[in-house]
């Protein structure tokens, strides 16, 4: 009598448990997913911040949440994952909820690669002891980051950095633009002079009216060009291991061009790949101003390393923006290049190339 009793009151505990499940399991349920910052810099770390909310009087055994994520973002707890493929894979995070609690919970998440990177739509799942009753719920719930590509070192780029340092830092021999604040010398006042180089201090000891004479400098444009073909005859995309030069390329690009613009200088780059979904080459103008630093790490993270067209190509549009000082980044050289170098130099102030050892960019990445 009593085994009867016990089966009974176990099976209307399950079915008790069935319905709240079935019924109520994700009903007055709150979540809320976020990430710390909205910007980073690859390698750098983020947390994922979960929020889970029961507002009943329901106890749900276990509660399940899955989101597909980006192989790049790489969870403190990899346990956590579920492979699923090269280019995805899943991020589950299980719960139990007694009635009215709340949980928060934190993940560190390593940004391995630059890019641009969400977590897309979720799974809740919510199940009773058992396992056997269940109810599911899609939610779309976006958050995205986006990685800008590392920044190197002094160490890390010794053939480079005497070029950027030099951007906008060296008065020079030919007149570019009047430098306000280098004075080098005063001299006897003449008609056209401004009056705001006038040098009072001086025209009162010498009893005639003196004015500042002023050095120039250049109005350094830097402009910085990636290639992103291994070699002349490449017309199909990177494959994997490949990837890591062209990262690189990016990296240094990055690099150079926030040195420039810290020192005052305008920056821009191009490349023979396409920003987002796009198949015409990357091309942003040299400038200067406020923001101007994040706008182009921004548009970094949003380059493809996916051929739109051939380097040589690409170098033809580069013309139309002239009197710039030129960098080529590249992993390969030869006699078509540099005929396409010599061309450019008709067109800007200087023209450099700068060769990546492509082999011991991915012998260090694998």
């Amino acid at each position: 009598m009593n085994v009867w009793v016990l089966l009974i009151a176990l099976a209307a505990v399950i079915g008790a448990q069935h319905w709240v499940v079935t019924r109520l399991g994700l009903k007055g349920l709150y979540y809320d997913r976020r990430l710390s910052r909205d910007t980073a810099f690859a390698g750098e770390t983020v947390e994922l911040i979960e929020t889970l909310r029961n507002k009943r009087l329901v106890f749900l055994p276990w509660l399940r949440v899955e989101s597909r994520v980006s192989p790049y973002l790489r969870f403190g707890r990899q346990e956590n994952l579920d492979v699923a493929g090269e280019k995805y894979q899943y991020h589950k995070s299980v719960f139990c909820l007694m009635p009215f609690q709340q949980v928060r919970r934190r993940h560190q998440v390593t940004l391995t690669r630059r890019g641009v990177y969400g977590l897309g739509n979720l799974a809740l799942t919510a199940g009773d002891v058992t396992g056997m009753s269940r109810a599911s719920e899609e939610k779309q719930l976006p958050v995205e980051i986006t990685v800008y590509p590392a920044l190197l070192s002094e160490d890390e780029m010794p053939d480079l950095w005497p070029m950027a340092r030099s951007q906008g830092d060296l008065t020079v021999p030919w007149q570019y633009q009047s430098d306000p604040f280098l004075v080098c010398g005063i001299r006897p006042y003449q008609v056209g002079d401004v009056p705001r180089d006038i040098h009072w201090s001086a025209s009162a000891r010498t009893g005639q009216m003196q004015v500042k004479v002023h050095d120039y400098t250049a109005d350094t444009r830097l402009l910085v060009l990636i290639n992103g073909q291994l070699r002349p005859d490449q017309w199909a995309n990177l494959m994997d291991y490949e990837q890591p030069v062209v990262e690189y390329e990016i990296s240094l690009a990055a690099t150079l061009m926030s040195h420039a613009l810290r020192g005052g200088a305008a920056a821009g780059f191009g490349a023979n790949m396409p920003l987002d979904d796009g198949d015409t080459c990357a091309l942003i103008a040299p400038f200067a101003g406020v923001g101007r630093e994040e706008q182009l790490l921004t548009a970094l993270a949003h380059l493809q390393i996916r051929q739109s067209r051939s380097f040589l190509s690409c170098l033809d549009e580069m013309t139309l923006l002239r009197d710039c000082d030129v960098v080529i980044l590249s992993a390969y050289d030869d006699e078509a290049f540099q005929e396409k170098i010599r061309q450019l130099r008709g067109f800007h102030r200087s023209v450099a190339l700068h060769l990546v050892d492509a082999k011991a960019v991915m012998a260090h990445a694998a």
